[in-house]
Formats: structure tokens, C-alpha cells, sequence
């Protein structure tokens, strides 16, 4: 019986052994991209899947589990947390990012898209069914116009969400910055896969969208295109627009990541030790 302890076992081996998470920087090295990751489960058919239909939350063109994959159990998602090599870089420039955030961010992301599709391969061998919804031809995204108190933004209408599915799995809660911070932060970047088998849920230490952000600020200080403040929250447009800046800069790679350094969230979830303190 293949049981959820070993496939656990061999997700740290495939992390090991997937091709990637150590680049070559131009004038910077060798550094390695992600520490290990976190894992959780939930269970396909929980009700949270269901919700995120709403309009308020992602939008009908979502998809729930089994309609990614008819024979869903269980979802579970991945939080790969960025190296202190990494995100201690993205500090020094107030600006723009540092090298190492533009690799982990471009190249970090081909390892994760790599590392998944090693985890299907994986799973097919074990004879179980599975799905990335992000590596999957339907997937896609529908922006819709938005507008708060009179200030534009979008809304994207996606048919999986990373972070939703993290949240729901019981890897974090949502901060100011829209960002998921995980009890290893909020620097890092997330994937999921649905699968047939029926392991047991790893179950949410939190009830609200948001118990792991103190609302501190500190993210809406460090954004250099002021699209995050404690009033509003996070403005897609002001967001995108900067990283459009960024790519052309630095093309073919991009990001900016300034809202996930120099924060209390960086490397914790703040608010669970309040919650539980």
C-alpha cells in the first residue's frame, strides 16, 4: 500500500534529485533557489473548493478538484520557501530586484514546473491518477475590471488558484500584500497537484483568510510602486505595472518581490504566535 508517510518520503527524494534549484548567477556563483518544501493535504470534496466559485472570492471559471480530475481524493499543495541567499539579496535595493530574486523567480518556477512533473511521473508509477492544474491546457485566467472607492484595479478570474489551494490544504493565510505566509513566511512560491488516492488532510489551524497578517504595514512601505496600503490592500494594476517596468529591464526575466523581505512575515506566520500566545 502506497500510504501518504512514503509518498511524503518521496517528495524530499524527487526535491533531491530534480534538476534546477542550483543556478549559476552571472558575477554571483552557484546558490541554491528553495530550502525544502512544505506539504499539506485536504480533501478533495471539502466544501471550501466549492466556495471559491463565488464571485467575491475567485470566480465561476474556476475549477473544483474532480473537475480537473474526475477520480480527485485529495489535493495537495507545496510552499518551496526561497534560500536566505535569495531573499537577503532582494533587501539591499529598495527598488529593483536583486539577481538572485529574478532567478528564483524565472528559473525557481521552471524547477517547480520540473519537480511536478517528476511527482506525476512518480504517481503514475504507483497507479495513481493525478493533475496539475497549472501544467494543465485548460487552465487559464479571465481579468475582470474592478474599482474601490474610486480606484481602478482587476480581479482574476482563474480556473486554480495556488494560493487558495494552500490555504485550504492548511498551509497559511493570506497578508496585506495578497501573498500566502506560511509557518515558514510568505518568501517563496507555491504548486499543487489533485490525485486519486485518499490520504488524510493535513486540517487548517486557522479560521480566517487572513489570521497569519499583524497588519503591520511594513509590506505597503517596502512596495515601490505604492500599490499595498492598510486601507485597500493590494492594487493588481499599480502591482503589474512595475513589474512590467522590471521586465523590460530585465528581460526575459522579471518580479519584484519587495513586499515578502524585511518583514515580520518573511520567515514565520507573525500571527499565529500572537493567536496562540
Amino acid at each position: 500500500m502506497y500510504t501518504k508517510e512514503l509518498f511524503l518520503n518521496d517528495c524530499m527524494l524527487v526535491f533531491g534529485r530534480t534538476a534546477g534549484n542550483i543556478v549559476d548567477i552571472p558575477g554571483s556563483g552557484e546558490i541554491r533557489l528553495y530550502d525544502t518544501p512544505l506539504i499539506a493535504f485536504a480533501d478533495a470534496n471539502d466544501k471550501l473548493f466549492e466556495q471559491y466559485k463565488q464571485p467575491e472570492i475567485i470566480g465561476s471559471n474556476y475549477f473544483t478538484p474532480a473537475e480537473w480530475l474526475i477520480s480527485a481524493k485529495t489535493v495537495i499543495s507545496f510552499f518551496f520557501p526561497f534560500t536566505v541567499e535569495v531573499r537577503s539579496s532582494n533587501r539591499i535595493d529598495r527598488t529593483d530586484p536583486s539577481q538572485e530574486w529574478l532567478y528564483g523567480r524565472i528559473e525557481g518556477q521552471a524547477f517547480i514546473t520540473a519537480y511536478m512533473t517528476g511527482l506525476r511521473q512518480l504517481l503514475q508509477e504507483k497507479g495513481i491518477d493525478s493533475c496539475v492544474p497549472s501544467q494543465d491546457e485548460r487552465f487559464g485566467i479571465q481579468f475582470e475590471m474592478t474599482s474601490s472607492d474610486g480606484i481602478a484595479d482587476f480581479h482574476a478570474d482563474s480556473k486554480w488558484s495556488e494560493r487558495h489551494a494552500a490555504y485550504a490544504c492548511g498551509l497559511g493565510t493570506f497578508g496585506l500584500s495578497r501573498g500566502l505566509i506560511s509557518k515558514k513566511g510568505i518568501a517563496g512560491r507555491y504548486a499543487s497537484i489533485i490525485v486519486s488516492e485518499k490520504w488524510q488532510p493535513t486540517g487548517r489551524s486557522y479560521t480566517g483568510i487572513d489570521d497569519y497578517c499583524i497588519k503591520c504595514g511594513i509590506c505597503a512601505k517596502n512596495c515601490p510602486a505604492q500599490a499595498i496600503s492598510l486601507e485597500n490592500g493590494k492594487n493588481n494594476i499599480l502591482c503589474n505595472a512595475h513589474v512590467e517596468k522590471m521586465k523590460a529591464k530585465y528581460s526575459p526575466r522579471y518580479g519584484c518581490g519587495k513586499c515578502q523581505v524585511g518583514v515580520p512575515c518573511e520567515y514565520r506566520a507573525p500571527g499565529l504566535r500572537k493567536k496562540v500566545g
